[in-house]
């Protein structure tokens, strides 16, 4: 049950470590570069932010930003969108594709390593990314963790 006011993930995240479903929202943020590139509409800024998610007492935060990053506290992925999922990497050599659905200020990811569908909210604008944070390389589009 979510708190009067206020959005709980905790009934969506799965009983995976909590790296997994960062990487997710991070994901998500790819999505918004390549589907603007797809329909030429101006989407890209609809998934640039900074995204919440809430598991029981603690509020996660995933900015997502422009230059195909995301960023969970220390940790740094590369996203893009290909058609109607996202595709995320920690420089791990594998992309962990998730299906993404985006409406107004709540971003649905789904698939992938997750047992249930998990639901962000966009609580802000993105921040500029740090000259000391570097972007993981893509790794090729054949290597994906689930095919």
């Amino acid at each position: 049950m979510s708190p009067p006011g206020g959005y709980d993930a905790s009934d969506h995240l799965s009983e995976t470590p909590p790296v997994r479903p960062i990487l997710l929202a991070l994901l998500f943020a790819a999505l918004a570069p390549a589907a603007r590139a797809q329909t030429g509409t101006s989407r890209h800024s609809r998934l640039e932010g900074d995204w919440q998610a809430k598991a029981g007492e603690e509020v996660r935060h995933i900015m997502v930003r422009a230059d195909s990053s995301a960023q969970f506290g220390e940790q740094v992925a590369r996203w893009r969108v290909v058609g109607d999922s996202l595709w995320l990497t920690l420089g791990d050599g594998v992309w962990q594709v998730y299906g993404m659905k985006l409406e107004g200020e709540r971003l649905t990811l789904s698939g992938g390593d997750l047992e249930k569908p998990v639901t962000l909210r966009r609580v802000g604008s993105a921040s500029a990314r740090p000259d000391r944070v570097v972007i993981p390389p893509p790794p090729p589009a054949t290597e994906r963790a689930w095919d």
